[in-house]
C-alpha cells in the first residue's frame, strides 16, 4: 500500500506571486523525483473549471449573491477533492494546490463578511478529514498588490473589488494563520523573488 502523499496549499491575495512560486515548486518536486500533482482552485477538474468560469466571469448585469458565491466555491472544491486531490494523495503523490478552503475564509468570510460558522460547516461537509500538511501564505500589503496588478492586462470579477475588500481579505488570511500555526508558514511577499523562492523551497525541503 502506497504511503499517503503530502498536501501543500499556497495562499495569498492578488499579485502575491502564487503562480510564479507554483511553477518553482513543481520544478523542485521534479528535481527530487517526487511524484506530484499541481492544481488550483476554484477549478482543477473539467466540471470545476465550469464553476470557476461562472464565479470569475459572470456578467455584472446578473450579480452573484454572496451566499451563492460561497456555495459555488465549495461545489467546485467538493468535485476537486473527490476527483483529483484525494486520489492523488492515496496513491502517494504530493499535491500542491493554489488556494483551498483558507481562501474561502479570507475572501467570502473576511472580504464578503459571511459568518465563518457557515464556512466551517461547508468545510466539514466537503472535506471532513482533509487538511493541508503545510499552508504557505504569501503575505503582501494591499497597496503593493494594487501596484503590481496595474501591469496585468485584465481583471476578473473578484480582482475588480475595492481596496477595502482586499484589506479585509488580507486580515482574514492572517487571522487563519494565527489560528492554525501548526500548518501555516507566512512569507513576506514584498521581498525579492529570489528570497521568496528560497524560503518556499526551504519549507518544502523540511517536509
Amino acid at each position: 500500500m502506497a504511503k499517503r502523499g503530502r498536501f501543500i496549499t499556497l495562499e495569498g491575495g492578488e499579485a502575491s506571486g502564487k503562480s510564479t512560486n507554483l511553477k518553482l515548486m513543481a520544478s523542485w518536486l521534479n528535481s527530487q523525483k517526487i511524484s506530484h500533482v499541481i492544481t488550483h482552485e476554484p477549478g482543477g477538474t473539467p466540471f470545476a473549471e465550469k464553476i470557476r468560469n461562472l464565479l470569475l466571469h459572470t456578467e455584472s448585469s446578473d450579480p452573484i449573491a454572496e451566499n451563492t458565491e460561497l456555495l459555488l466555491m465549495f461545489a467546485s472544491r467538493a468535485q476537486h477533492v473527490k476527483s483529483v486531490i484525494e486520489p492523488a494523495l492515496a496513491r502517494g503523490d504530493w499535491v500542491v494546490c493554489s488556494r483551498f478552503s483558507d481562501s474561502s475564509y479570507a475572501y467570502q468570510g473576511g472580504g464578503r463578511g459571511i459568518d465563518v460558522k457557515k464556512i466551517s460547516a461547508l468545510e466539514a461537509f466537503t472535506h471532513p478529514d482533509l487538511q493541508p500538511d503545510l499552508t504557505i501564505l504569501l503575505d503582501l500589503p494591499v497597496e503593493v498588490a494594487f501596484e503590481r496588478s496595474k501591469k496585468r492586462a485584465s481583471a476578473d470579477r473578484i480582482e475588480k473589488e475595492s481596496q477595502q475588500f482586499f484589506e479585509r481579505v488580507r486580515a482574514g488570511f492572517l487571522s487563519r494563520a494565527a489560528a492554525h500555526p501548526e500548518r501555516f508558514q507566512i512569507i513576506d511577499a514584498t521581498q525579492p523573488l529570489e528570497q521568496v523562492s528560497q524560503e518556499v523551497i526551504g519549507l518544502l525541503d523540511r517536509l
